[in-house]
């Protein structure tokens, strides 16, 4: 399905008719479930990408129809969602319900505190929000590069700004983000050689 189609299907669903919003789903069906393939994090998640996409189809097809203008948009606003989408299952892994605080103690007397692949959704998700205070053009770009894997001259067209600023915001986002993350895991300074 073209652009264009996707565009003339987002307007109809705009204008009240939630089949077209089904059918956008559908003809990018396998592009966002290879989008939250890879943008899992490990295999400790309940997660699946079938579940990630068709969760995401749930929360954006609910409610008033979204103003969604063209396929750069549809994919800026589903990387939000399947941010938030994994970030929330993270959360309830990690909390205390249905068991999730317990912890395997196996025989080698290393008690582990979370699984990696949950730690590393949470702290993501705080190094974006802390990155969104500072600025939130480098929060939306590393949202559209990293979860909806665009290029950069689709994030460029999406933002309205230049190919060159969009790299050199990817770049400054990512040095953040990493510092974040280093940070976070206790790595600093001493762990750089």
């Amino acid at each position: 399905m073209s652009d264009t189609d996707i565009t003339r299907l987002l307007a109809l669903a705009r204008d009240g008719d939630s089949a077209q919003l089904g059918a956008v789903f559908e003809a990018l069906y396998p592009e966002l479930r290879r989008l939250a393939g890879s943008r899992m994090y490990g295999r400790q998640s309940t997660v699946t990408p079938t579940v990630l996409v068709h969760e995401l189809f749930l929360r954006i097809s609910q409610g008033s129809p979204m103003s969604l203008a063209d396929r750069s948009h549809f994919f800026a606003a589903s990387a939000r969602a399947m941010r938030w989408i994994m970030v929330e299952h993270a959360r309830q892994r990690a909390s205390g319900k249905r068991g999730g605080d317990q912890v395997m103690v196996s025989l080698d007397e290393q008690l582990p505190d979370a699984p990696p692949a949950l730690t590393n959704v949470l702290m993501l998700d705080q190094s974006l929000e802390a990155l969104e205070a500072i600025s939130p053009q480098r929060r939306q770009i590393v949202e559209l590069r990293y979860f909806a894997g665009m290029e950069y001259a689709e994030i460029a067209s999406a933002l309205g700004i230049s190919e060159r600023t969009v790299y050199r915001e990817w770049e400054r986002a990512r040095a953040f983000l990493q510092a974040m993350l280093d940070d976070a895991d206790g790595n600093g300074d001493e762990g750089r050689a």
